[in-house]
């Protein structure tokens, strides 16, 4: 009977100490992916600024979400997202492209009376 209640005992230690390890692994994964996107949104202001870059930096307007900015060319303007290895466009960046690419973007001035 004794035992039975030592080794019942150690399961549910067991038990509680696989919890708490699963649940830390997952809190650090998490945390990784958070570092990993801060760390790639900061980089991606940086981008227009190396040499490989076709634009001139100095016309490069960062806005971050959901496309990484807007190049103002004296011919064209430009929606820009940097990539970097195997990464692709999210699906809503694909439908920015596609809707730029059936030509469906305007330019709207919008008054406010004060």
């Amino acid at each position: 009977m004794m035992l039975e209640i030592i080794l019942a005992l150690i399961l549910v230690v067991s038990i509680i100490v696989c919890w708490k390890l699963i649940q830390e692994n997952r809190r650090l994964r998490s945390g990784k992916k958070s570092l990993s996107s801060k760390y790639g949104k900061m980089t991606e202001q940086f981008l227009p600024f190396l040499k490989e870059y076709p634009y001139n930096e100095q016309n490069f307007r960062f806005i971050g979400s959901p496309i990484d900015g807007v190049q103002f060319e004296d011919d064209k303007i430009v929606l820009v997202e940097f990539k970097t290895a195997s990464s692709r466009l999210t699906e809503k960046q694909r439908r920015i492209k596609e809707l730029v690419d059936k030509k469906k973007v305007e330019f709207k001035e919008v008054r406010i009376d004060q």
